[in-house]
């Protein structure tokens, strides 16, 4: 693989895939990176004979799960998962992270709350010392449709910043949608108080906030895979 990024995101998800996955239910988080971490998994479970349910956080992750012959399973029959396995927009050095980029951050909370052990799995250009150095675009909040314009209201009278509709680009006109129906906002945190579980608590306080992009307190591990061939490892 000559793309260095890629052959990073790939490092990281194989080093995590094979430390962490045993027998049992897996949450299956979305984005790039995570493509690697089931296409290992899939291995592992044909070479290995693992026995694992894989439980997906966005439409995308439910499709790789399919493609790569895996059992598929849902919270609803299967609520306590061993491992979740997801990527990060950035992470700062006690793994407080930023996901949503891909708009799937509600899911992706929810995956992450259920299991035992939650292990973030992302490329070097991810790894921060603090949020906001590598990704400008700001903390994803999920909003119900008829709020956003009141939550964004809301969120830079009390808290500060910018906010901002994200929108679908130029092969569709309107909104970005998520799986559940509803929008979402970016918001631009600079100049923000930086108390992270305090921001999470008062942005999901906000009437029409479905949940917020900020991941405070439940990483433990993380999974870095450098240009240089290294995979870079972090702990709380």
């Amino acid at each position: 693989m000559n793309d260095p990024v890629e052959n990073a995101k790939r490092l990281a998800a194989f080093k995590a895939v094979d430390n962490h996955v045993v027998d049992g239910v897996i949450g299956i988080g979305s984005g790039s990176t995570v493509v690697y971490a089931v296409e290992r998994l899939a291995q592992r479970v044909k070479d290995e004979g693992l026995e694992v349910i894989c439980i997906p956080s966005s439409f995308q992750a439910k499709q790789l799960i399919i493609q790569h012959g895996l059992k598929l399973g849902d919270l609803e029959t299967n609520p306590e998962l061993k491992v979740t396995i997801d990527g990060a927009d950035e992470s700062d050095h006690m793994l407080t992270l930023i996901k949503g980029g891909g708009g799937c951050l509600t899911q992706e909370k929810i995956l992450a709350s259920c299991a035992e052990e939650f292990v973030v799995i992302a490329d070097y250009r991810k790894a921060s010392t603090n949020l906001g150095e590598q990704w400008s675009r700001g903390i994803p909040i999920e909003v119900i449709p008829s709020a956003y314009r009141v939550v964004y209201q809301k969120i830079e009278k009390t808290l500060g910043g910018k906010s901002e509709l994200r929108m679908s680009g130029t092969s569709k006109a309107g909104p970005v949608v998520t799986d559940n129906g509803n929008f979402i906002l970016d918001w631009n945190f600079e100049g923000v108080k930086k108390d992270w579980k305090e921001v999470e608590t008062r942005l999901n306080m906000i009437p029409g906030v479905v949940e917020n992009g900020l991941f405070v307190g439940m990483a433990r591990k993380a999974y870095f895979g450098m240009s240089d061939g290294t995979v870079m490892e972090r702990n709380v």
